[in-house]
């Protein structure tokens, strides 16, 4: 399955991307799963999707809790509780 990430605000600045698309061998996973894979991979992705972090998720432009089930094709977004216009 395939997801679209998209990264906003100061998310966005500290990770240095704004977007990429996750490729999975899984057919569902949920939101919590994904930012946990993120964080995985370490340094400043750890950091900045830590548990600890205030951080809000949007699956396809709806704001989220992180146990809903991503189906392929969803787009995940990840930003700060307060961002700019």
């Amino acid at each position: 399955m395939k997801i679209q990430l998209k990264f906003f605000a100061s998310v966005r600045e500290k990770l240095g991307c704004g977007s990429e698309v996750l490729e999975l061998d899984v057919n569902s996973v949920s939101a919590h799963q994904v930012r946990d894979l993120l964080i995985s991979r370490g340094g400043v992705w750890a950091e900045v999707l830590a548990p600890n972090k205030a951080l809000r998720m949007a699956c396809n432009q709806q704001m989220l809790n992180g146990d809903v089930t991503l189906q392929d094709g969803a787009e995940l977004a990840f930003f700060p509780p307060v961002t700019g216009g």
